[in-house]
């Protein structure tokens, strides 16, 4: 155990305060907008020269940062004291060839996190930054392969590309395949045995913070070192003593690897703790769906794991849903994932505007009693919440699910998914009716699922609340699954939405939306279902409207500043739902050198600002480097962190004996044609 002194600051007295990190201090170099490596040396003066870790002979395994103190400005309210902000986000750890095909999806799960350390009892607040990469089973087998130059999957850009052949996917795939089958041979320290790299968002329920994402089951880690303790299969956790009760998310049998793999947005019921996913694979049934009840709960069933969701007819791109106290939304909407479209000419990835998007409602506990509601096409990639109306039964007097309410970020397209890729969208093949053309836009939509109740299942709203561009969607979490006042999301002030994503997002604004008053408004007066819209206005006239009582509010970004996603954390002794501050790490790009790279220099800051007014930063601390544009994050309480489960061990970047060390004739020559298999796929 290593005990690092935290960094003098001006800001704050630091008399006595220390940080305790396990293992090696190494240092951080984030250098591009690509994240070019540079190779640093560890600082524990007890490092062992006979044997090494490859972290240390490969540049990237150094790219972490343990808790260090950072200067700031302003006030940081003390609330905050003992919780830690976190962010997830790609970050590929081989990327020596910056020519290769890129995606914002792409990339080693890194997490960026800012705790918030009282060290006295005045109130006074300490923030330290921490940096990690996720050890998942990619990630350590690519810093133990040395020859590999680029990720070991393939990017979601050469997925998606319309113009990428179907020899260069297969090739694409077929390296994948053979770096995996290899890991499991002599000569490597790590077996890939599940394929996610748990680079999209990051969640806490019963006692554990766990990273997502689509391509496998979840991942905890540790607060708040950000440590990797192992996989998730939603009966127990590697790194932790408590034996399985049974197999887990998947089942048993040769399609469990692909039904383990589960949404990177399961939900978390704020009352019953129940942690709500489904899973979405390439075989029929297509979705399943599972419920992870607390360690506490006495709920029956104890678990409720892969129950199919029927009427998905085929594999899809399916990154969120939609949760109430009683019942789930399944989005069925026209955008493939596919393998087998290989087959069938046409790319992993495709969107059909000519197909419905259908959305499956049904009990918490009962997805056989779906009911679907078919719509215009649409891509939808996050809901920002969902609620039951309740109505009295006219005959026994009880009371039952009228209907259920939805809000998500409605794209009227998938140009997203190219954008992110810095690719042009395909032209549709196909053509659309003049009535069912829409201009290119992703807007906070409001959708109302009337049940059937013996009747037809309709939907009875469907229009946007603003005509502003509105994605990553965030809310009190204390709310969620019921009707929320306020949904908070970040927008731009000049562009739609995917004209703002490059292989980086560029949002320069903040946004809250009093929903409630936009929903009452669309209910007097109707927009047009479907293409309609409550308030037309744009981010800048509601900016110069100057109207404190405005149910939209806008925090815009100072000129060259550009915001990530935000999350809401609640004033302990507010009465109000937006009584609280806002968190988001920002980024000054006049840092940016003239061909549109980084300088080594150059880094962010996470701001605390004012939910109620958005109108005011609290709080500016100013972080050791640079955080990337990434995807999601969470607020964790003191209590969160306090409450996390018992851990045996964690998880470490392996290490090997010195170099000479294969003596068996057999094994020597296995490793030269390994290494002349790891050469070529490099």
């Amino acid at each position: 155990m290593h005990v690092v002194p935290i960094p003098d600051s001006n800001i704050t007295d630091m008399t006595d305060s220390t940080v305790s990190v396990e293992g090696v201090s190494l240092a951080i170099e984030l250098l591009t907008s690509h994240v070019k490596v540079v190779q640093t040396k560890a600082t524990n003066g007890d490092h062992d020269e006979s044997a090494s870790t490859y972290g240390a002979e490969k540049a990237a395994s150094s790219l972490v940062q343990p808790l260090t103190g950072c200067p700031f400005t302003g006030t940081i309210p003390n609330d905050l004291a003992g919780g830690e902000y976190v962010r997830n986000g790609g970050n590929p750890v081989a990327n020596e060839f910056l020519g290769r095909d890129a995606h914002w999806f792409d990339g080693d799960g890194m997490l960026t996190g800012v705790s918030f350390h009282a060290i006295d009892e005045k109130g006074n607040i300490q923030p330290q930054f921490v940096n990690q990469y996720i050890l998942t089973d990619v990630f350590l087998s690519t810093v133990t392969s040395p020859a590999i130059k680029t990720p070991i999957l393939p990017s979601i850009a050469t997925l998606v590309n319309p113009l990428s052949s179907l020899a260069v996917i297969t090739l694409r795939i077929l390296r994948t395949l053979i770096l995996v089958l290899l890991s499991h041979l002599p000569g490597s320290q790590q077996a890939i045995k599940k394929i996610s790299v748990a680079n999209t968002a990051i969640l806490y329920h019963d006692g554990r913070a766990l990273a997502t994402c689509e391509s496998g089951p979840p991942i905890r880690v540790a607060l708040p070192g950000l440590e990797t303790v192992g996989w998730f299969n939603g009966e127990r956790c590697e790194g932790e003593s408590a034996p399985a009760d049974g197999p887990g998310f998947g089942g048993k049998g040769p399609l469990s690897f692909f039904r383990e793999w589960t949404t990177a947005h399961p939900r978390v019921d704020p009352q019953t703790k129940e942690l709500l996913l489904f899973h979405s694979t390439f075989a029929p049934p297509y979705i399943q769906y599972s419920i992870v009840n607390p360690s506490f709960s006495q709920s029956t069933p104890a678990r409720f794991f892969n129950a199919p969701v029927p009427g998905v007819q085929s594999a899809k791109m399916m990154h969120d849903f939609g949760v109430t106290k009683s019942h789930s939304v399944i989005m069925d909407l026209p955008l493939s994932l596919d393998p087998l479209n290989l087959a069938k000419n046409k790319a992993v990835v495709a969107y059909d505007p000519t197909s419905p998007s259908r959305f499956g409602v049904f009990p918490r506990y009962r997805p056989e009693n779906i009911q679907w509601f078919e719509t215009r096409a649409c891509c939808i990639f996050h809901t920002a919440n969902s609620w039951d109306t309740l109505i009295a039964d006219p005959a026994s007097g009880e009371t039952q699910v009228e209907s259920i309410n939805m809000l998500a970020c409605r794209l009227t397209s998938a140009s997203l998914v190219f954008s992110a890729g810095a690719l042009a969208a395909p032209v549709p093949t196909a053509s659309i009716s003049d009535d069912e053309k829409e201009e290119e836009q992703c807007r906070l939509y409001y959708y109302n699922f009337h049940l059937a109740h013996g009747g037809t299942p309709k939907i009875r709203h469907e229009w946007a609340l603003s005509a502003i561009p509105f994605e990553f969607p965030s809310l009190r979490d204390s709310v969620s699954m019921s009707a929320a006042r306020y949904v908070y999301g970040c927008s731009v002030s000049d562009s739609s939405f995917g004209a703002a994503l490059g292989r980086a997002v560029k949002m320069d604004s903040l946004v809250k939306v009093d929903v409630t008053a936009l929903i009452a408004r669309g209910k007097r007066a109707p927009p047009t279902s479907v293409s309609g819209c409550v308030d037309a206005r744009n981010v800048s006239e509601v900016i110069a409207s100057g109207n404190i009582n405005d149910p939209i509010r806008v925090f815009r970004m100072p000129e060259g500043w550009y915001a990530q996603e935000s999350r809401f954390v609640p004033r302990q002794a507010g009465t109000d739902e937006d009584d609280g501050w806002l968190l988001s790490y920002v980024f000054d790009e006049r840092q940016l050198q003239e061909d549109g790279e980084c300088r080594p220099d150059a880094t962010s800051e996470l701001w605390i600002i004012d939910a109620k007014s958005m109108a005011g930063v609290v709080a500016k601390i100013q972080l050791p480097q640079r955080v990337p544009y990434g995807l999601h994050g969470n607020w964790f309480s003191k209590e969160d962190i306090q409450s996390q489960r018992h851990i045996e061990r964690l998880r470490s970047l392996p290490t090997m004996a010195g170099k000479g060390h294969h003596t068996s004739p057999m094994l020597q020559a296995w490793m030269g044609v390994r290494r002349a298999i790891e050469s070529v796929l490099a």
